[in-house]
C-alpha cells in the first residue's frame, strides 16, 4: 500500500529537520564561546556528573594548599622565636661566665643580674609569640599564653597537645613545639628555664660566690640544648612539608588536567564543526524553500 505524501506532510518535516539543524548549530556556538562541551547538566549527564566529582577533588586540593600557607605560618614562625630564644640564651651562658669570675665585685654582679632580668623578661615575649592571635607556645590552648611574667612561682603551662593541620586526606602534620620540653623539667609547670633564671638573678643579687654561681652554666647548657632540639624537630617537619606541598601541587595540576579533558572543547574540532553544520544548515534552508510553496504560482513552475 502505498502511503500518500502531502504539501502539510512534507512542510511539517522540513520544519522540523530546520529546528533541529538550528538547535546543534546553536550548541556548536555555544561550544565555541564558552569553551565548554556542555553549558547545562541536560546536554550530556554523564559530563556533568564526572565534572561535578572532578571539581569537588580540585576544591579538596585547593583547600589542602591553604593549609599548607598556615602550617608554613606555624612552623616559620616557632623556628623564628627559638632562633632568637637560643641566641638570648647564649648570651645569658656569657653572663654566667662573666659573673663566675670571683674577680667581678658586687657591684657588676649586681649589673649582670639587671641585664638577666630584662633576657629573661625577653624570653617571656618569644614564649607568648602569636600569629593571627594564636599562642604558637602553648599546645591546644592558643587563646592563652604559656608564660605570666607577673607569676610569683614562674609557672608555665604544661599543655603539651599537639596542634595539627591536614595536609592530605587522612594525613595530618603537628606544626607546634611541645611547651613542656622548653620550659620545664619532666612537665613540672614551677622548674625548668624562668625558675632557673629568676634564682640566677637572686643568686647574683645575693652575693654568692663563682663557684655556686658556676652551676646555672650546666642549666643553660641543658636549656639551649632543649632548644636545639626543638629546632632539629621543627626542620625535619618543615622537611617533609615541602615534601607533601610538591605531591599536592601535582595533585592540583592532574585535577585540572581531568577536569579540562572532562569539560573543555576541543576548539579546532569545534570550528570544524560548527563550518560543517553551517553548510548543512544552508542547505536544508535551500531544500526548504523550494519545499514550501507560499503561492499558486509558485506551486505551477
Amino acid at each position: 500500500m502505498t502511503m500518500r505524501v502531502t504539501q502539510s506532510m512534507l512542510t511539517q518535516n522540513m520544519l522540523r529537520n530546520l529546528s533541529q539543524s538550528y538547535e546543534r548549530l546553536g550548541k556548536i556556538q555555544d561550544q565555541l564561546s564558552t569553551g565548554k562541551k556542555i553549558t547545562r547538566p541536560s546536554d550530556d549527564p554523564v559530563v556533568a556528573i564526572k565534572g561535578m566529582a572532578y571539581r569537588t577533588n580540585l576544591t579538596e586540593v585547593e583547600q589542602f594548599k591553604r593549609n599548607f600557607s598556615e602550617a608554613h605560618n606555624w612552623i616559620d614562625a616557632s623556628d623564628s622565636a627559638l632562633n632568637e630564644a637560643t641566641q638570648v640564651l647564649q648570651r645569658i651562658r656569657e653572663l654566667v661566665v662573666q659573673a663566675s669570675n670571683d674577680t667581678y665585685e658586687q657591684s657588676q654582679r649586681g649589673h649582670i643580674a639587671k641585664e638577666i632580668n630584662e633576657l629573661k623578661s625577653h624570653l617571656v615575649s618569644i614564649a607568648n609569640t602569636q600569629i593571627a592571635g594564636k599562642y604558637i607556645f602553648n599546645g591546644t590552648d592558643t587563646l592563652n599564653p604559656p608564660v605570666n611574667l607577673n607569676d610569683p612561682v614562674n609557672k608555665v603551662s604544661t599543655n603539651r597537645e599537639q596542634v595539627k593541620i591536614e595536609l592530605l586526606k587522612g594525613i595530618q602534620l603537628p606544626v607546634n613545639v611541645n611547651p613542656t620540653r622548653l620550659f620545664t623539667y619532666s612537665g613540672n609547670p614551677g622548674e625548668g628555664l624562668f625558675s632557673d633564671l629568676e634564682a640566677l638573678v637572686n643568686d647574683l643579687e645575693a652575693g654568692k660566690s663563682g663557684e655556686e654561681l658556676n652551676k646555672y652554666l650546666s642549666y643553660m647548657d641543658k636549656h639551649i640544648d632543649n632548644v636545639l632540639a626543638e629546632r632539629a624537630e621543627l626542620g625535619a617537619r618543615s622537611n617533609r612539608l615541602e615534601l607533601m606541598e610538591a605531591r599536592v601541587d601535582e595533585q592540583e595540576v592532574i585535577a585540572q588536567q581531568i577536569l579540562s579533558n572532562n569539560e573543555d572543547a576541543d576548539l579546532e574540532r569545534v570550528i570544524t564543526d560548527l563550518k560543517t553544520q553551517e553548510s548543512v544548515h544552508r542547505a536544508a534552508l535551500g531544500v526548504g524553500a523550494r519545499i514550501i510553496q507560499p503561492t499558486l504560482l509558485d506551486f505551477l513552475r
